[in-house]
């Protein structure tokens, strides 16, 4: 493992946020180096090009075994004999499944990647979550071609969700965060408008006149972002879910509101292999994006 960086999701787990099993290894946002491959590994990635030992690799977060329930219907993060790195406790066979170590052994049904040369090594280790997760937040929202996008949150999945709407072709990006200094970071991100919460349905209308958004992507777990980024989408929108993965307060839906308005509610939780792959291919595109300086 040359190199693995911190998500916020290791930071909720270490702080007691969200239970995890103990012992184990944290960290899943992990470069690897091919050091040996054993006599069922396979000899190429998931897009066919060969895997040979000194190589550059991602995996999926999830290891999964594509033959049970959740598998043959399309959740194969949901895999019910999974094996997810950096979330697994020290037993038999999982001794080195997190990032924060010298090695780490991929588990059998591992999609696997091998990484293009001009990826640098910061820019590559968040593919396998934050970039993954946003590709399959945006894959959940269909398409933004033309659209307005609607992103609460502008830590790394946030600048992630900016830069990728706009790569998709998303005319508008509204932008929301309260710290002023990640809202900088967003224009830099391809966000068009940026706002704290106190401005943010002045900057929707703005963007919008009086339709609202055509896609809004929730990343910060907070039920009030909720609360005010629901009224805001327009007649027939979608909201995609993401950022709660640790207990919060119940959020108040009316049922009727969704109903008549035709909304879609999505929740995103990891991601399949094939966000990955579309991850992969949007960092390799997207360059032009500062995404190597994120990484501290």
């Amino acid at each position: 493992v040359p190199a693995c960086t911190l998500c916020g999701s290791d930071l909720h787990t270490f702080d007691g946020r969200r239970s995890a099993p103990t012992p184990s290894v944290l960290g899943h946002e992990i470069v690897g180096r091919i050091e040996a491959l054993g006599p069922d590994a396979p000899r190429c990635d998931a897009v066919g090009q060969p895997l040979r030992p000194g190589d550059r690799v991602t995996w999926s977060v999830v290891a999964h075994c594509g033959r049970c329930f959740y598998c043959t219907r399309g959740l194969p993060q949901k895999c019910e004999s999974m094996v997810k790195y950096g979330h697994e406790p020290l037993r038999p066979g999982t001794e080195l499944t997190g990032g924060l170590a010298e090695f780490c052994q991929l588990a059998p049904g591992s999609t696997v990647f091998r990484l293009p040369d001009g990826l640098s090594d910061a820019v590559a280790c968040p593919a396998s979550c934050a970039t993954a997760t946003v590709a399959a937040a945006l894959r959940a929202a269909g398409s933004v071609a033309g659209g307005t996008v609607l992103v609460q949150g502008a830590g790394l999945l946030g600048l992630t969700a900016c830069a990728m709407a706009r790569h998709l072709g998303a005319a508008e990006v509204v932008c929301c965060d309260v710290a002023p200094a990640r809202l900088a970071l967003a224009e830099a991100f391809g966000a068009t408008r940026t706002a704290p919460p106190a401005d943010l349905a002045t900057a929707v209308a703005a963007a919008t006149g009086r339709y609202g958004v055509d896609v809004a992507l929730e990343l910060t777990g907070s039920p009030d972002a909720f609360d005010a980024g629901l009224p805001l989408l327009r007649t027939g929108g979608t909201y995609v879910l993401v950022g709660a993965v640790y207990p919060g307060r119940p959020v108040s839906v009316g049922m009727e509101a969704i109903v008549r308005r035709q909304l879609t509610l999505r929740g995103v939780h990891n991601y399949a292999p094939e966000d990955l792959g579309a991850a992969l291919r949007f960092l390799v595109e997207a360059d032009k994006y500062p995404f190597a300086p994120l990484v501290a």
